[in-house]
């Protein structure tokens, strides 16, 4: 067998032609005039989608932050991959694997909206943004700019490379419910001083959902010279958004999240011309000058997960990310609708609802968020998470796209209960 059509065997069948995957394509086109907002709220669809999920009945999850299950197409597809690998064994490893990876590298830059040489495949969020902070070509008393609302991983990195490397650290609190962008973009940039050399921002903060303004605020960094680092863990195929319109310098995401991918993936875009200043988080074998692929060597590594990336980006589109983020806002909406400005309910949210999307954080007054989270389990058989810390205490929720209102009912009447 000569290698492009063992290329093509293992690529194998597109989702598309699955009978559930015709049958979803029939439901979408018969409901093709609505718009994505009226969409968002066609039970009729979404539960079709909710049937292709393997849910547990001990509990309503709604922490699909962490990890987002496989639907069972991609699932099945996904263990079908690794079958086929480990039938190939050393083969494949020694043939198409790299050719394969860039296949889904490239489909991931054209999700994304930019260039395939300048996206790589890593491991998760951490891995990618770890490789910028701690391969930049800092000098001592150069200058970093963060929130204490950032992912814990990224802000020890940063420490490390201050004991190391001497560098300074500037944290500020990113403001829980701005009336306007700029209210954020200025909290930036008063931490800017002639010494900042980077800045990291969160698309989305990961323990309150809250979206901000990532092309303004790089554009402020840009006019003081200022490189920009989004932590975008939880954005990519959550909200639609173009990288080239964000116009960051880097940006890293987990594909295990919102893209449904299996666990052990995630991307790292770094913009063509800051790739060469970046040393490697392993040392690489000699490259072209701009080839991103001196920052992507990791070893032998899970290859049955790189294919899996394309069947999960089938099974997104399938949807569409408009109608995917018109639902998600939805559901989001939806219950917190129902208790904001209830007594003892605290939101820590913002107010306007297009600077979140399906996360969002809820607290009960004077009750610990572990208490919280236990209670909602034990009590109410509803699964979340407890955040308590950089000023947010409460219980991050998370529902995905096959959550019901019904499972949202049974959570606001929870909350009404304990509060």
């Amino acid at each position: 067998m000569d290698k492009r059509t063992f290329l093509k065997n293992l690529m194998g069948v597109s989702l598309a032609s699955t009978p559930f995957f015709k049958e979803i394509q029939k439901l979408s086109d018969h409901y093709s005039w609505q718009s994505p907002l009226e969409f968002a709220q066609n039970e009729d669809f979404w539960a079709k989608i909710r049937k292709d999920y393997l849910l547990k009945p001990e509990y309503v999850n709604l922490e699909n932050g962490y990890y987002c299950m496989l639907p069972q197409p991609t699932l099945e597809r996904y263990l079908q991959r690794i079958r086929d690998v480990n039938y190939q064994a050393s083969y494949y490893m020694r043939t198409v694997q790299w050719d394969n990876k860039a296949n889904s590298a490239a489909a991931l830059a054209n999700l994304a909206h930019c260039n395939s040489n300048e996206l790589i495949i890593t491991r998760n969020t951490t891995e990618s943004l770890d490789t910028v902070i701690q391969g930049y070509p800092w000098k001592r008393g150069d200058e970093a700019v963060m929130s204490n609302q950032d992912y814990g991983a990224m802000l020890n990195m940063f420490k490390q490379v201050k004991d190391r490397q001497g560098i300074v650290l500037k944290a500020i609190d990113v403001p829980m419910d701005p009336s306007r962008d700029e209210v954020i973009v200025e909290a930036y940039r008063k931490a800017i001083t002639p010494k900042t050399r980077l800045l990291m921002v969160c698309h989305m903060i990961n323990i309150t959902g809250h979206v901000l303004p990532i092309r303004k605020i790089c554009d402020m960094a840009h006019s003081l010279g200022v490189e920009v680092m989004v932590d975008g863990a939880h954005a990519f195929a959550h909200i639609d958004f173009n990288m080239k319109e964000l116009d960051c310098d880097y940006y890293g995401t987990s594909l295990h999240k919102w893209l449904s991918v299996p666990l052990g993936a995630g991307f790292l875009y770094v913009k063509k011309d800051k790739i060469d200043q970046i040393w490697p988080l392993m040392a690489e074998g000699k490259t072209d000058p701009g080839a991103i692929k001196r920052l992507n060597h990791t070893g032998t590594h899970p290859v049955a997960t790189d294919l899996t990336i394309m069947d999960a980006i089938e099974y997104h589109q399938m949807i569409g990310i408009q109608r995917k983020e018109a639902r998600l806002r939805y559901l989001q909406n939806y219950w917190v609708d129902k208790v904001r400005g209830i007594d003892n309910i605290v939101i820590n949210t913002p107010t306007d609802s297009d600077r979140s999307c399906a996360i969002a954080n809820v607290g009960i007054k004077n009750m610990k968020p572990r208490d919280m989270s236990k209670e909602l389990l034990d009590e109410h058989n509803i699964w979340t998470v407890a955040i308590d810390g950089a000023g947010v205490h409460g219980c991050r929720i998370t529902p995905n796209v096959y959550t019901t209102t019904e499972e949202l009912d049974k959570f606001v009447n929870a909350l009404k209960a304990m509060a």
